[in-house]
């Protein structure tokens, strides 16, 4: 069933994700704890809806569709990144590897100069993560540019945003950027089990005396261990990538690296993005910086 993808990562993973996102799942769990079948589906989301993807031309025919094969000179593509992030898709949306294959696909085609990665997400779980960044890096590595334009950008979501040339805003009303910090949740369904007839019984070997020791630690309410040896490391490397990346980031700004979020006039004045503008605005930004690139690698040839 396609949706087992995200039962998994509900029930098993570290999220860099906004509370309000996490929530949402909630009903999901409910649904299948009840037994309601209308949560379960044989059909791969993206089989239905294949990934679409823009093309800003820089002539005047400035929809060239959706083939990056076709695409003119100097053209940008327009790739989403929407809803709670998953590295792998799910009967509600794509997964982060299909979205970087996308990504790849602009990176190897000849007339793209660059992307703009459209971003409205409250984040996801923390393998989501590294296909994005891989593709970004391998995008920049093939001399093209790109810009995060984003409305709701939050925990993983921004993780991503950061591995963009820039962060630009769509508005300052609703977005809303930040969230840098990491969560898990899991449900003790023991009292649910034992009401049903059920008693579950867990053995571990005489060898194997610390195998998910942090995870049952926080079954009986122990929460230390849990937190130092799985969440706090990933919050730490959050917080060092954010603050390699973006170099000019207030970090003084209280909570800024503890999952404050700010909205967007806020988020420019403390560094969390560069800039607030119109889509069209961003996307000639995409071109700005590539040409910027083509200037300064012509420039180093001549050393």
């Amino acid at each position: 069933m396609i949706n087992s993808e995200l039962l998994h990562a509900i029930m098993r993973g570290s999220w860099f994700i906004s509370v309000a996102e996490a929530d949402n799942a909630a009903l999901l769990i409910s649904k299948i704890l009840d037994r309601d079948s209308s949560v379960f589906s044989h059909e791969i989301f993206s089989e239905n809806h294949p990934l679409k993807y823009m093309i800003s031309a820089s002539s005047k025919n400035d929809d060239a569709g959706n083939s990056f094969a076709a695409a003119p000179e100097d053209s940008v593509a327009l790739i989403e990144l929407r809803g709670t992030m998953t590295k792998n898709g799910t009967l509600c949306n794509y997964g982060t590897a299909e979205t970087a294959a996308a990504i790849r696909a602009a990176a190897d085609a000849e007339n793209i100069s660059g992307i703009l990665l459209c971003i409205d997400s409250g984040g996801g779980t923390v393998d989501a993560i590294a296909p994005i960044t891989s593709a970004l890096e391998y995008l920049r590595s093939c001399g093209k540019s790109s810009v995060a334009y984003v409305d709701l950008c939050c925990s993983a979501a921004y993780y991503a945003a950061i591995y963009c040339d820039e962060i630009i805003a769509s508005n300052s009303i609703s977005a809303e950027v930040g969230s840098i910090g990491v969560m898990m949740s899991f449900m003790d369904y023991a009292k649910y089990y034992e009401e049903k007839g059920i008693k579950e019984v867990r053995l571990y070997s005489s060898l194997s005396t610390y195998k998910n020791a942090p995870y049952e630690a926080a079954k009986k309410g122990e929460y230390d261990l849990i937190k130092s040896e799985m969440l706090d490391p990933l919050a730490l490397n959050f917080q060092e990538a954010v603050k390699k990346r973006r170099p000019s980031l207030n970090i003084e700004e209280k909570g800024i690296l503890n999952g404050r979020t700010f909205f967007a006039e806020k988020a420019k004045e403390v560094g969390l993005i560069d800039g607030i503008t119109t889509q069209s605005a961003a996307i000639a930004r995409v071109r700005a910086i590539h040409n910027d690139m083509c200037v300064t690698k012509y420039i180093n040839s001549k050393k």
